[in-house]
């Protein structure tokens, strides 16, 4: 399994074409991503121009493949000029109840 979390301060006038933009790398994922288990974007309680993206993977060349696909590729492009910043933390699952 390999996961990652990645937040992002998006511009305050951005927000909604944010949304948008992972909406519609959502589509690309759901329709053609088998080996992502997991990808969900929150809205973060406390800090409404933040997001959060929670994101696992069968393992790396799942990672790998998600990277290469064109939806993926489209968003990575389009929110440069959308965010103010992102921080992104791979992580390591050690224990929990995982999708099957």
């Amino acid at each position: 399994m390999f996961a990652l979390v990645v937040r992002f301060e998006v511009k305050a006038e951005s927000l909604g074409a944010f949304d948008t933009l992972v909406s519609e790398a959502l589509r690309g994922i759901r329709a053609h991503e088998d080996g992502t288990l997991l990808y969900v974007t929150c809205a973060v309680g406390d800090s409404p121009h933040s997001r959060v993206l929670l994101e696992v993977y069968r393992d790396e060349a799942a990672f790998s493949d998600h990277e290469a696909t064109a939806h993926t590729r489209r968003f990575l492009a389009e929110r440069e000029d959308l965010v103010d910043s992102y921080r992104v933390e791979f992580l390591r699952p050690l224990e929990g109840k995982f999708p099957t």
